[in-house]
């Protein structure tokens, strides 16, 4: 199992609307501090996030990663919304 379909399989239990995870790991190649975890881009989509603040949201999304945090992961952008949200965006 890669480390995307992990991080994916862990997420599963904030049941996800939508949910994309891209792999910017080529792009920090070689930078200073990165000891070999990899960088990706969260992007997730919940009803679990309705009412919460984005520190909530995030700290959410951290319990489900923090065994693999700065190890496997070496940083996650996060783009966390409720359902709602993207109503009032479209």
């Amino acid at each position: 199992m890669s480390l995307q379909d992990e991080i994916i399989r862990r997420l599963q239990s904030l049941e996800p609307t939508s949910l994309e995870i891209e792999d910017d790991s080529a792009l920090h190649a070689g930078h200073k501090g990165n000891s070999g975890g990899g960088h990706f881009t969260l992007k997730m989509t919940s009803s679990h996030f309705c009412g919460k603040s984005q520190i909530m949201r995030h700290r959410l999304i951290y319990q489900q990663l923090s065994d693999l945090i700065p190890g496997k992961i070496h940083a996650l952008s996060i783009n966390a919304n409720a359902p709602d949200e993207l109503k009032l965006n479209s």
